[in-house]
């Protein structure tokens, strides 16, 4: 089994169901379990502006699965939840990805680990900071250290996750 730690956004079709719904589906996974995920965060857009703001969360999986697997089975649950990939950035039900997965290291046109930009995102540093503000990321330091030196004023957090936090 191995830790991975998965990102969650979506902007339309109300968007904190979608990555309710997500989590449930992540926690159902085969050969994986949830064990925590971040509060719900509303973010601004970044890239592409001219569209509704984001729910983001980051959760946190036990998984069998291998990094290939993992990614699969997340495209599989967007396609699912009717992802359309119209162009860089655009409004999404929902957009799931991998950001770190043990401390793998992989540089593939297909994923890349850790996630090239989280370290550059908080509406991704901040919920990861919340479940895992120990958490190494890559070489740029630490989940929580991060999160701190990153413009956060988009990213306003919503509700509590109501669980135990782990620390990693």
């Amino acid at each position: 089994m191995s830790l991975a730690y998965v990102a969650l956004g979506s902007n339309l079709e109300q968007p904190a169901d979608q990555i309710r719904a997500a989590l449930a589906a992540l926690a159902a996974l085969d050969g994986s379990q949830l064990l925590s995920h971040s509060s719900l965060y509303l973010t601004t857009p970044v890239g592409y502006l001219d569209q509704p703001d984001f729910i983001n969360a980051v959760a946190l999986l036990d998984t069998a699965l291998t990094p290939y697997q993992l990614l699969d089975a997340l495209m599989q649950i967007e396609a699912g939840f009717g992802r359309e990939r119209s162009f860089r950035n655009a409004p999404r039900v929902l957009d799931l990805d991998v950001l770190l997965y043990q401390d793998t290291v992989l540089d593939d046109p297909q994923l890349l680990l850790p996630h090239p930009r989280m370290h550059q995102r908080a509406f991704v540093m901040v919920p990861l900071a919340e479940i895992a503000p120990g958490q190494q990321v890559g070489e740029h330091g630490l989940a929580a250290d991060i999160a701190a030196a990153l413009d956060c004023a988009g990213v306003v957090r919503l509700e509590s996750s109501a669980q135990p936090r782990r620390q990693a």
